[in-house]
């Protein structure tokens, strides 16, 4: 057990805001490579299992990743009924592909993802993320950028989820959380289609971000939804938001969702049922009245800059 005995002989330090920093004590370095688009880490943590770090920034990690991805994937599935087609733009780790395979109405999941190195090192190393989804016959993998690949496809995901680094100036990423990208996303939907996307953290100093990310999907879709799950690795609990052409149910009934799963799943939940949906849906007072008072739109000329970059040091060297 962690005590005051426990010192770690090199920490991720995370900054969370100007004054604010979260630490990670790193047990073991599995991989590491400055690829042609960022600078990957695998790690194993001391309590927490395995961990992807991107340009200091942490991803997920096996400890608590299901908050995040069963949170991202599923509102969205239970709220189309049946999805046929999904497309994941991002999802390095394989674990958002994992849990859109669960719904058993799906016959094809593409995965797209800029970083091939990212990829290769995840299959490899987090096995317990992706537990064999890129080896599905569902699953078609593209390596590739997002923004080209949307330019090719209209009218034919049922679900498209944006499961996307933070949106850092010097990442692969800050394009993609804009209107112009929301506006291609809209386009490769079918007519009754859903997207979501991660929307930052929702923590009442730093919820700028998120708010203005729903703002911005509200210009694009007709039905937007706020919604966030508390992952513990990410200190602030995240926020995502969830659009539409069609109604997202707000107080969904959880037998009536318990059914649905039941008989369109494979299950295996570790949060994720009628229940929880009902709570992810009951946003919280202060970030409703923050959405309703934002009026900045996200675009390609003023795209969204998420604070800071992580490092990773040893105790006595500041990196």
């Amino acid at each position: 057990m962690p005590d005051s005995r426990v010192n770690p002989t090199l920490w991720i330090s995370e900054h969370i805001s100007p004054y604010d920093i979260y630490q990670h004590g790193v047990a073991e370095v599995l991989a590491y490579r400055r690829t042609a688009f960022q600078e990957m880490c695998i790690i194993k943590t001391g309590i927490y299992g395995k961990a992807l770090i991107l340009d200091g920034k942490w991803q997920s990690c096996t400890g608590d990743e299901f908050l995040y991805h069963e949170a991202l994937v599923h509102p969205a599935c239970v709220n189309h009924g049946g999805p046929r087609t999904v497309l994941v733009l991002g999802g390095g780790e394989g674990a958002t592909v994992r849990e859109a395979l669960k719904w058993k109405t799906v016959e094809e999941v593409v995965m797209v993802d800029i970083d091939g190195a990212v990829v290769e090192a995840c299959k490899e190393h987090l096995p317990e993320m992706h537990q064999g989804a890129f080896d599905d016959p569902r699953t078609k993998l593209v390596i590739g950028d997002a923004l080209d690949y949307l330019d090719q496809t209209a009218n034919a995901w049922d679900i498209i989820i944006s499961d996307l680094s933070d949106p850092i100036e010097e990442g692969p990423s800050f394009k993609l959380f804009t209107k112009e990208y929301f506006e291609q996303c809209r386009r490769a939907l079918k007519p009754d289609g859903y997207f979501v996307v991660q929307a930052g953290p929702v923590a009442p100093p730093e919820m700028a971000l998120h708010v203005r990310l729903v703002n911005t999907l509200k210009a694009v879709f007709p039905n937007v939804a706020s919604y966030s799950s508390h992952v513990p690795t990410y200190v602030s609990p995240w926020g995502f938001a969830l659009g539409g052409a069609n109604p997202i149910n707000l107080r969904p009934d959880p037998a009536a969702v318990d059914d649905l799963l039941e008989s369109k799943t494979t299950g295996n939940f570790r949060m994720f049922d009628g229940t929880a949906l009902l709570g992810l849906m009951c946003a919280q007072k202060h970030i409703r009245e923050a959405i309703a008072a934002e009026t900045k739109v996200y675009t390609l000329s003023e795209p969204p800059k998420f604070f800071g970059q992580g490092i990773a040091a040893s105790p006595n060297n500041e990196g």
